[in-house]
């Protein structure tokens, strides 16, 4: 049995027993009905996320009145009529005796949705630092009616059937906004001083405790430091604690930033160490005398279980973690650590497809999440034979998917290796975690029972003397060569020989292309201690910086001092110069030792054509089909089993 004694030990609140110290923390789903209604979905996810076994689950933002929401398929408390539903998610978030917490929530001006509907209202009419546009300045009736809300819906959550509140005073949204300088510049009693600022928080507080009465946890979640310049700091928050005490905060979870923060830092990259903000949760749990929530991209409980052993915290909360592998915490009770997928902070389903595009949760390396409805659970009823060709992302899901349910698989891999792309993409700075993804993936198909067949080109002429029932095409993405004049020169390479370091980096390089592959492969020739340009013909990167890997490309390249020209396209290489052909000229630049080719790639699918002729069963995924990410291809690949 696991020896994580400290993280599996019980602790109470308020009178309430949390049987461990794991958090599953609020995150948006987007799963429920448009309107705030609970559907079968998103119990279906809660009851997967309960089996887990963490100690105490918090729901995702819970929406306390109409004009707070950041999506019309947000749950929402603000009236009795949604009561059944939340009674229903309480249930189905104690499925597995961990306590339930309802999060209550407004968005204040951190909401397209309301942005766009113009009814948008924050504490002053300053412009979203996210969305640019100004929400209204609310009036004191307004504040009256929101701190009002907020102790309705608390009163709401008790009669549900939850165990506790938390309210939502952190990233960015309404009680930050008037915490924040930025956003606050009122010059009535909500404005001024923080601890004015601090006035509407407390009334918060304040009005939830007066609603539940004194024996119900209420928890808070603060972003404990705004991280931005201007912002407040963590010796400002410590300032207002014995306020927040007072008024009935019984655990504050110390999270940080806002959704404007540079970095992504509210959801992580892979940039920040694990457990990166628990100094800031261990000052305000010195100064609070509470219970204290640490967040900070935890994906190991092991190191979770020391911040609780050393003191720095009471709790310690799994997101991004609890998506990736719901079941970690029972694999680390049993010592199966080797077993634990861990989360590589990508943000592709869980954050990037919510936020920028308005769907609901994924998760980039566990296809279960999201589509737990979907996700078969028992064997196949017909097993059939399957051959994957490839094994880069979409293959390796798809075999563990086909081999979990019965099927009778093969997997081939032309290379030496398995992995794919992957291979190439984790060689950039910060990204190492992706190859201990991938090689994890790979132990793990192999452990299930099926061996991967490197070496091995598969041909149209052997499926079809085989004949399985059913062949799953993961052929990945092959490179794209740009028509430039006198890339065969010998110092000009492509970014697969660079990142597979079968080629030394130049001293000064110029790498072709700034989309995804370029910018990583920049980053590498810089870290190597390379001078490098980037051409890119495009007029702004194709990369953009809002999404916390763009941000975290961008900032090293800056911090390398590596001259990004966008607008510019490589018209001729030549032994000792390049041409660049920008939008009014020409333009010969020397001194390049090495050219870098990076500007992209385009399907590989040359099987598909000869089976389609041969009429045997196929499906295409990844970047066979089209070059994405890492999201898109394991989705597909595990699709392509579930279908059978």
């Amino acid at each position: 049995m696991s020896d994580l004694n400290t993280l599996f030990s019980p602790i109470v609140i308020n009178n309430t027993e949390i049987p461990n110290r794991a958090v599953l923390p609020p995150m948006g789903t987007g799963l429920c009905e448009k309107g705030g209604r609970v559907n079968d979905a998103l119990l279906a996810y809660l009851r997967r996320q309960a089996r887990g076994g963490a100690g105490l689950l918090i729901s995702e933002i819970t929406a306390v009145h109409p004009t707070g929401m950041v999506s019309p398929k947000q749950v929402a408390a603000w009236d009795d009529e949604f009561i059944p539903g939340l009674s229903q998610m309480a249930e189905a978030m104690k499925s597995n005796n961990g306590k339930a917490a309802m999060q209550l929530h407004h968005a204040g001006r951190e909401s397209l949705y309301m942005i766009k509907k113009q009814t948008a209202m924050g504490p002053s009419a300053v412009p979203s630092l996210v969305y640019g546009q100004a929400p209204r300045e609310m009036t004191r009736e307004d504040i009256a009616e929101i701190v009002s809300a907020f102790g309705a819906a608390a009163a709401r959550a008790q009669k549900a059937g939850f165990d506790a509140v938390e309210i939502h005073g952190a990233h960015g949204y309404l009680l930050t906004q008037f915490l924040s300088a930025i956003s606050n510049q009122r010059t009535d009693e909500y404005g001024g001083s923080f601890k004015n600022r601090a006035r509407f928080v407390t009334e918060v507080v304040r009005a939830v405790r007066n609603d539940v009465g004194k024996n119900f946890p209420v928890l808070l979640r603060i972003s404990v430091e705004e991280y931005i310049k201007g912002g407040y700091t963590v010796e400002d928050v410590l300032g207002i604690l014995p306020d927040l005490k007072e008024a009935g905060v019984d655990v504050i979870h110390a999270s940080i930033g806002t959704h404007g923060s540079p970095a992504g830092v509210t959801s992580a990259p892979p940039a920040f160490d694990v457990g990166f903000n628990v100094g800031r949760a261990r000052q305000i749990k010195d100064a609070a005398g509470l219970p204290v929530i640490a967040v900070g991209r935890f994906n190991d409980p092991r190191p979770a279980d020391k911040v609780i052993a050393d003191g720095d915290a009471d709790l310690v909360a799994f997101g991004r973690q609890q998506l990736c592998d719901p079941d970690f915490l029972e694999k680390a009770r049993q010592n199966r650590y080797a077993d634990i997928r861990k989360c590589i902070a990508c943000n592709q389903g869980c954050i990037e497809r919510e936020m920028f595009e308005g769907k609901s949760v994924r998760c980039a390396i566990n296809p279960e999440t999201g589509q737990e409805l979907v996700c078969p659970q028992q064997p196949a009823a017909d097993p059939k034979t399957v051959w994957i060709v490839g094994s880069g992302p979409a293959g390796l899901i798809a075999a563990s998917e086909a081999k979990r349910l019965g099927h009778d698989v093969r997997l081939f891999e032309k290379k030496p290796q398995a992995g794919g792309n992957i291979l190439y993409a984790c060689k950039a700075p910060h990204k190492e975690i992706y190859l201990d993804w991938i090689q994890w993936q790979a132990d793990q198909v192999e452990k299930a029972g099926v061996k991967i067949e490197t070496n091995t080109c598969v041909t149209a002429d052997m499926i079809a003397d085989a004949q399985p029932d059913q062949v799953i095409l993961a052929l990945g993405g092959e490179k794209i060569i740009p028509k430039i004049s006198r890339i065969d020169l010998p110092h000009v390479y492509d970014a697969w020989q660079i990142l597979g370091e079968t080629t030394a980096p130049g001293k000064n390089a110029l790498v072709i292309g700034g989309g995804l592959i370029g910018m990583e492969t920049a980053c590498f020739l810089a870290a190597k201690g390379a001078s490098v340009t980037l051409a890119e013909q495009m007029e702004s990167s194709p990369v953009p910086k809002f999404t916390s890997h763009g941000y975290s490309l961008h900032k090293y390249l800056k911090e390398k001092q590596c001259v990004l020209r966008f607008g510019a396209a490589v018209e001729k290489i030549t032994e000792n110069k390049v041409v660049l052909k920008t939008k009014d000229q020409s333009e010969e630049v020397p001194g390049f030792d090495q050219v870098v080719l990076a500007v992209g790639m385009k399907p590989r699918n040359g099987l598909s054509p000869a089976l389609e002729k041969a009429g045997i069963a196929h499906t295409v995924v990844g970047d066979a089909l089209e070059v994405r990410r890492i999201m898109e291809a394991v989705e597909e690949g595990a699709a392509a089993v579930w279908q059978l």
